[in-house]
């Protein structure tokens, strides 16, 4: 048995759906189900007695003691967090309250479980804690990637909370001797995703021939990682990944916004043409988000080496795979699109005029 925290977001979610189509090792799932939370995204487990959905919060200590003394997982596998940068700008607190207050609760809950497991079951446990690439900072144009001893360097209140509970999960390693290995990830995309981030955002913006807003010039540089990729990676690490180390997991897919939004566009053209016309024409260059990171780059050579995990997918394929995703399944895209998400994207993007 594994506890997932968080396993009903994006990665999370595809996380459980890889893991129970791998093995049977059952799953609980806690998840807060915000707004980002969706259980449709497990809709293939419904009935699946290997998968235990519980709604609550990482914050919630006396839950996280009960779930622990009820299900003794071997593993934590730590996704649940708040996790958009522009979100983390207008409402910094939830961040703070989620990212280092919940993983601060689940930590403890975790070490108070561990330090009474008799020594087998304790030698054998792991909390894996999921991070990202934002905690090390921007890069310039010309710098080498970002590798596990790079220097934090967070510019938001979302990398900011991230790495403080990155910090945290060091802390309790060295200071008590939780066993836990930590992952920082580039930018995922694929199924499932929230259409607040770039990609789904795009593909769902060009389908109902709205405009595709993009950050300044859009040359902002990220490295991006297909989701199953990055949930076979993890599934490595929790494996076989050494006791306390850090693994930066990423596409080795350096692409600039524009870059991306262009190549969704062309691949709408394909498969989904628009009688009026190619659909780059609806893209719209809007003011810049404040202390916006220029460029991310994960070097993933560590995990390669000691673990022997590569992305099995392009850019080309995953991107491809994922407008078709979207294509395929319009009812997940209309539920999730609800008021909550209608009144988010009125306050990020409605006040931010054309910047060409």
């Amino acid at each position: 048995m594994i506890l997932v925290t968080g396993g009903a977001g994006f990665i999370g979610a595809n996380f459980v759906l890889d893991w129970l189509a791998a093995c049977d090792e059952p799953v609980v799932n806690l998840d807060a189900l915000t707004y980002a939370g969706n259980l449709e995204s497990l809709a293939a487990l419904e009935g699946d007695a290997r998968h235990i959905f519980v709604r609550g919060d990482i914050a919630d200590r006396a839950l996280l003691d009960a779930l622990f003394a009820t299900h003794a997982p071997r593993a934590v596998v730590h996704f649940a967090a708040e996790s958009h940068v522009d979100r983390s700008i207008h409402g910094p607190g939830a961040f703070i309250k989620t990212n280092i207050e919940g993983s601060y609760t689940l930590l403890e809950a975790a070490r108070s479980y561990w330090a009474a497991l008799p020594a087998q079951a304790k030698a054998g446990f792991r909390f894996h804690h999921v991070s990202t690439d934002e905690v090390y900072g921007s890069l310039a144009a010309g710098d080498a990637a970002f590798t596990e001893e790079h220097a934090y360097e967070p510019n938001s209140p979302y990398s900011a909370s991230k790495a403080a509970s990155d910090h945290l999960v060091r802390a309790w390693h060295h200071t008590y001797g939780l066993p836990v290995v930590t992952t920082n990830c580039s930018n995922n995309y694929g199924p499932y995703q929230f259409p607040e981030k770039l990609i789904p955002l795009m593909i769902v913006n060009a389908l109902a021939g709205k405009p595709l807003p993009v950050y300044g010039d859009g040359m902002q540089v990220r490295d991006w990682l297909y989701v199953t990729d990055h949930c076979a990676a993890i599934r490595e690490v929790l494996a076989r990944g050494r006791v306390g180390e850090t693994y930066n997991i990423g596409g080795w897919n350096e692409k600039p916004n524009i870059e991306i939004v262009r190549t969704v566009c062309a691949l709408l053209d394909e498969l989904r043409p628009d009688p009026a016309g190619r659909h780059d024409r609806l893209i719209t260059h809007v003011t810049d988000r404040p202390g916006h990171d220029r460029r991310y780059a994960i070097d993933a050579r560590k995990i390669e080496r000691e673990l022997g995990w590569r992305p099995t997918e392009t850019f080309d394929s995953g991107i491809r795979k994922t407008v078709q995703w979207v294509l395929a399944n319009p009812r997940w895209i209309a539920n999730v699109q609800s008021g909550a998400y209608r009144d988010w994207l009125a306050t990020n993007y409605a006040d931010r005029a054309n910047s060409r």
